[in-house]
């Protein structure tokens, strides 16, 4: 367990230097940060669930959907930030291994709300809430070691 959370709130290879020393006095215990992480978690899954209810209302149903699932995911994104930090978790979001499909997730979020609020078009919201799901789903792949090259290989295969 002193392992994981070595590794997760990135002291496993790091030096120990005056800056880390005064950000790990000013930061969260473990069991802080595991509540914050399931509470934010938690809120995301929620606002997600809500979103898909609220697709059923008549008129602002879709654009609902658009603006609470979006909101859901962002939560559930952030709440590694408990767990991690923020600086670490930027810092691995922009790493070469997820930077494409971080830039798309981030761009999908982005393209949700604004069809959503600016430009009122409820199909490209839907269309932009499924290119969400997907992003997403190959952003959180790449943390798992070599899953993106499996599910690549599982497509292959039913592909040919």
């Amino acid at each position: 367990m002193d392992k994981l959370k070595k590794v997760l709130s990135g002291q496993d290879a790091e030096d120990r230097s005056g800056l880390s020393e005064v950000v790990e006095a000013s930061s969260l215990s473990w069991g802080t940060r595991v509540k914050g992480f399931i509470a934010c978690f938690a809120i995301g899954i929620l606002c997600s669930l809500l979103g898909t209810l609220l697709l059923w209302v008549p008129k602002k149903g879709l654009t609902l959907f658009a603006v609470f699932y979006t909101f859901g995911n962002i939560a559930s994104i952030g709440s590694t930030i408990f767990l991690m930090g923020p600086l670490k978790q930027l810092k691995r979001m922009f790493e070469p291994t997820r930077l494409i499909a971080t830039i798309l997730v981030l761009l999908c979020f982005a393209l949700t709300l604004c069809s959503a609020f600016w430009w009122h078009n409820r199909g490209l919201a839907l269309i932009f809430c499924i290119l969400q799901s997907l992003s997403l789903t190959w952003y959180s792949l790449s943390f798992i070691p070599f899953a993106r090259d499996a599910v690549k290989k599982c497509f292959a295969v039913c592909l040919a």
